[in-house]
């Protein structure tokens, strides 16, 4: 069976690179520091020491240019982003960044979606840095449902993902996606990517999508849990007005929403389709009822047919 749990001795290393950066060094008590983990999935390692993360970043995606490009967009808008302190490093051929730790949102507690609404409108309202990299196509779904084995679930995985774009299923090379405004986007947003820093306001984290493009897609998996019944429409409601009212451009105010939401939220519903049932395969247990709710939204996708 695959693993996604990092070797031990990677963490022993972030370990090692946390308590010798400069900020753990000045802390006023001499008392061992006590590492954490907080997310071990997906071949991404991330530690924390005291007030400093340690990530190991996900083997074989490409962290060049585009990636430095998108460390010094976050470090010049420090009010909406908590990016790497500095440079990333190389670590037994694995990508490494220190930032400082912000603390998650918490599932037991009211969750903070009008909150979301407005950070992501303030991040897609802020004027385009110039060297921001492109954000790209999303190309998730297609891997993951490239990742899909044999079954009914799959199957219905595999049908609705035919209903996309070919854009976005990464076939015709010719055709052109939707022209629309870019501005500067998450990228791969969600709750988990919102912490609250020190001074107590939220930011966002994980850069490694960060860029320009089309801001439907920050929206997109808020738009498909509701599509999908996962995400109250209470929940979904005061996130989606909340960002309206704040004054975000993926759904200007008057306009119908799914019109520049639907073939979003339809892509990420499959895409985290898939990723529920390969989970499930992979720990050989039933799908329970969040992950089965994705699958039978496939179904419905199917059923209505190619997107437009």
């Amino acid at each position: 069976m695959e693993t996604e749990t990092a070797p031990p001795e990677l963490f022993d290393r972030l370990v090692e690179i946390g308590r010798d950066s400069s900020r753990v060094a000045a802390r006023a008590s001499d008392a061992p520091l006590e590492p954490e983990t907080l997310y071990d999935r997906h071949g991404v390692l991330v530690v924390r020491l005291d007030d400093v993360v340690v990530k190991a970043h996900q083997p074989g995606r490409e962290y060049g240019e585009p990636f430095l490009q998108r460390i010094k967009v976050a470090a010049s808008l420090p009010d909406l982003l908590l990016g790497p302190l500095g440079s990333p490093s190389n670590v037994d051929g694995r990508t490494v960044t220190l930032s400082l730790y912000g603390e998650p949102v918490d599932p037991h507690e009211e969750l903070p979606w009008e909150d979301a609404g407005r950070l992501l409108a303030s991040l897609h309202a802020t004027p385009m840095p110039t060297d921001a990299p492109p954000w790209g196509r999303p190309t998730r779904v297609a891997t993951q449902v490239a990742r899909l084995g044999d079954g009914p679930a799959e199957d219905e995985v595999r049908r609705a993902f035919t209903t996309l774009p070919a854009w976005i299923r990464g076939e015709g090379a010719g055709e052109a996606r939707p022209e629309r405004a870019e501005c500067l986007i998450h990228g791969d947003w969600h709750l988990g990517q919102m912490v609250r820093a020190r001074d107590g306001r939220w930011r966002l984290i994980d850069i490694e999508d960060l860029g320009k493009g089309d801001p439907a897609w920050d929206l997109a998996r808020p738009a498909a849990l509701y599509l999908s019944g996962v995400l109250h429409p209470d929940e979904w409601l005061s996130f989606l007005d909340a960002y309206v009212a704040a004054g975000g451009p993926a759904v200007p105010d008057g306009d119908d929403p799914w019109a520049t939401l639907d073939i979003p939220a339809r892509t990420l519903a499959i895409q985290i389709a898939a990723t529920c049932v390969i989970s499930a395969r992979r720990d050989d247990r039933p799908l329970d009822g969040p992950e089965q709710a994705m699958v039978d939204a496939c179904g419905r996708i199917s059923a209505a047919g190619n997107a437009a």
